[in-house]
């Protein structure tokens, strides 16, 4: 008996897609038909935990708790350049935001 389980891309959640050969690792790796989508390819299963979506927003809660990237990085096993590309791509809060001096009308 097979079961047949829907593939969904992980951004647009749309099941247009269809398989686009194997990876290096021998994983499969599907192709998007959805033009609106902004991404190509995709690999259910991705061997590096870094490239998870669970791992990316672990990296923004701890660091929003205080720890450092280095210790995120010995925690979450990947490595620390991936830690800093993560940060590097969240968007900064208005709270960090220096405001300009004399820009206040009163």
């Amino acid at each position: 008996m097979a079961v047949w389980i829907p593939v969904k891309c992980p951004h647009c959640h749309s099941t247009e897609v269809s398989k686009f050969g194997k990876s290096a690792r021998q994983k499969q790796r599907y192709l998007y038909k959805n033009e609106e989508c902004p991404y190509r390819t995709f690999i259910l299963d991705p061997s590096y935990p870094g490239r998870k979506s669970e791992i990316k927003q672990q990296i923004t809660e701890m660091t929003l708790n205080g720890s450092g990237v280095r210790d995120i990085a010995r925690v979450l096993k990947v490595s620390h350049t991936t830690v800093i590309k993560e940060l590097k791509k969240r968007p900064k809060t208005e709270s960090s935001q220096p405001k300009a001096v004399g820009d206040s009308k009163t």
